[in-house]
């Protein structure tokens, strides 16, 4: 029978052998880190955080390019005058009138008073055709008259900033 030897150590199983026997080889330990791949790693990280932050704020507009301001809206104009229109009789929808008088809201950078001829045809323009239901409605009235004030304001070109109903009767 042949004979087997082995070999007895007084460690764990898989520790290093403290006591190196004669046919032993010490075993070889790896190399020790000096953290190269660390610092690596922390600098490029370092890079790109830097790359990023710079990246987010050039597109969030942090950095002045040298845009233009957005604009703001011109100051409210202050009132002036207010220009009184001679009532005007329009023809509504069957058969019946509406007797309708303007009081023109002017601005204060108004010098001598404008035309109300263009006025009174846009009253025309718009009130004409309605129903007696419509114009008598008092929330109709209100969104017509709010839509001739923007009319107005449009062909007046800045002189005339509201519209007023003097006179208001149907029939």
């Amino acid at each position: 029978m042949p004979i087997e030897q082995r070999v007895i150590s007084g460690g764990k199983i898989g520790a290093k052998n403290a006591q190196q026997g004669p046919g032993l080889k010490a075993a070889e330990e790896p190399p020790a880190k000096s953290g190269g791949k660390r610092v690596k790693l922390l600098v490029i990280g370092a890079v790109l955080l830097v790359v990023l932050g710079v990246g987010a704020a050039y597109l969030g507009g942090v950095f002045d390019r040298g845009a233009a301001a957005e604009p703001t809206a011109p100051p409210a104009p202050t009132p002036g005058e207010v220009l009184a229109v001679d009532p005007v009789s329009l023809n509504l929808a069957g058969g019946h009138y509406l007797r309708i008088g303007l009081g023109l809201q002017l601005t204060s950078d108004v010098q001598e008073a404008p035309d109300p001829s263009k006025a009174v045809d846009a009253a025309i323009k718009l009130f004409s055709g309605r129903t007696m239901e419509e114009v008598s409605d008092p929330a109709t009235r209100d969104a017509l008259t709010a839509e001739l004030a923007v009319q107005l304001v449009e062909v007046y070109e800045g002189e005339v900033m509201d519209v007023y109903l003097t006179n208001y009767v149907t029939q």
